[in-house]
């Protein structure tokens, strides 16, 4: 299965339409939250994104919370939201969590304490696609400051249920890098789209 994930488009519509394009190559569209800026913004970029065709798998980032996120997406029938949950396409399990993991320092942020979070990941399936917002403790998730931000919820999530790929976002230093926990690759991702076998 051909996948196109992506993160934190934060409004930005030109790369929003770039997806689109990008996605008639993909059989699965994956993007792991940040579509809006602060709240704002969302229905415009969904509104750029619900032009895909194919299936699309989405979660809630910090910049908007998942009832907005579902609200955006409502009538985008090849699209389905996931925070806690999974789905099954084409035999393939996805599994996503979104929001900020840990909780982080701004009052307006949609976020997890890490115990929310792991009571949500609890019922990820073994071998899935995980798409969660934020890193995983340790791995893609440095800051400019040299700080580690991931989640430790997440982490311990990869370790125990060995998803084939853990896709994320969230900490922008750390977009394009790449890390193995185990078996799983991490990815974040950023906004540029990256090209994956699941």
């Amino acid at each position: 299965m051909r996948l196109l994930a992506f993160s934190d488009l934060h409004v930005d519509t030109g790369q929003a339409e770039r997806l689109v394009a990008a996605s008639d190559d993909a059989d699965v569209v994956l993007g792991v939250g940040d579509f809006a800026s602060v709240h704002s913004g969302l229905e415009d970029t969904i509104a750029v994104l619900r032009q895909m065709t194919k299936p699309a798998v989405l979660v809630p980032g910090n910049n908007e919370t998942e009832e907005a996120l579902r609200d955006a997406c409502d009538g985008w029938v090849s699209a389905v939201v996931l925070h806690g949950e999974s789905t099954t396409i084409d035999g393939v399990e996805f599994f996503g969590l979104g929001a900020g993991v840990p909780v982080t320092p701004w009052d307006w942020s949609f976020d997890l304490t890490e115990e929310e979070a792991a009571a949500k990941l609890a019922s990820c399936p073994e071998g899935c696609v995980l798409a969660v917002h934020s890193p995983p403790q340790g791995h893609v998730d440095v800051s400019g400051a040299g700080d580690h931000l991931g989640s430790v919820a997440v982490l311990d999530a990869i370790v125990e249920k060995k998803p084939r790929l853990a896709l994320c976002g969230h900490i922008h230093e750390s977009w394009g890098e790449r890390s193995e926990i185990g078996p799983t690759e991490v990815v974040n991702l950023g906004p540029a789209g990256t090209v994956l076998e699941a």
